[in-house]
């Protein structure tokens, strides 16, 4: 296997214990979500470049969102917290564009349900930009991997 193909995450768990019942469509973003991550990633911490593929933990706790980053026999590789408060404009933002989108898709023309859709996309890409940056340094990861790790953050925002 070469270097490359170990740089990817492998498994990913969100830490789910304070969910409450979401949306259909939310589950359907999550599940997306992780099908489509596992399927094609670049995620690789800069200490351990090398040790991966690398199984991934998400949480959020006391305001902070935690990457449980292991390696595939579950041993310890790295755990980054990043403040949550960065982050909560912006998830907010995306959550009530996502409600325009899902009551559009209703009741909606197709050109009003592809210029909401292009706002959602962009809030997306904001909000997968600015996890990139914030883990700069300390993660590696392409755009499509950030994106689809925002889609996770963002759902282990709704709580209870």
């Amino acid at each position: 296997m070469s270097a490359r193909s170990n740089r990817r995450i492998s498994h990913v768990t969100l830490d789910e214990k304070t969910v409450v019942r979401r949306k259909p469509e939310v589950e359907h973003e999550r599940a997306v979500a992780i099908f489509d991550l596992l399927e094609e990633n670049e995620f690789y911490p800069c200490d351990h470049a090398d040790s991966g593929p690398y199984h991934l933990h998400l949480s959020i706790e006391d305001n902070r969102l935690i990457f449980d980053i292991r390696r595939e026999d579950n041993s310890d590789i790295d755990k980054l917290t990043l403040p949550v408060t960065g982050f909560r404009s912006i998830v907010k933002d995306y959550f009530l564009i996502c409600e325009s989108y899902y009551a559009a898709i209703k009741r909606s023309t197709p050109s009003q349900i592809e210029a909401i859709d292009m706002g959602r996309r962009g809030l997306h890409n904001e909000g997968s930009e600015m996890l990139r940056d914030r883990l700069s340094g300390k993660v590696e990861m392409d755009l499509q991997t950030a994106r689809r790790l925002f889609t996770l953050i963002c759902v282990l925002h709704i709580r209870g």
